[in-house]
C-alpha cells in the first residue's frame, strides 16, 4: 500500500472521463442528426 498520494491517478482518471464523455456526446449529436435528417426527407416527400 503507498503512503502518498499520487495526483497523476486523478489526471488520467479525468482525462479518460473528458474522452470518454466528449466521445458519447459526439455519438448523440450524429444520432440526433440522422434522426433530424430521416424527418426532414420524410417531411419533403409529403
Amino acid at each position: 500500500m503507498r503512503e502518498g498520494l499520487d495526483q497523476w491517478d486523478f489526471v488520467i482518471a479525468a482525462y479518460a472521463v473528458t474522452v470518454i464523455g466528449t466521445l458519447v456526446l459526439v455519438a448523440w449529436s450524429w444520432l440526433a442528426m440522422r434522426a433530424a435528417e430521416k424527418r426532414r426527407e420524410e417531411a419533403r416527400r409529403k
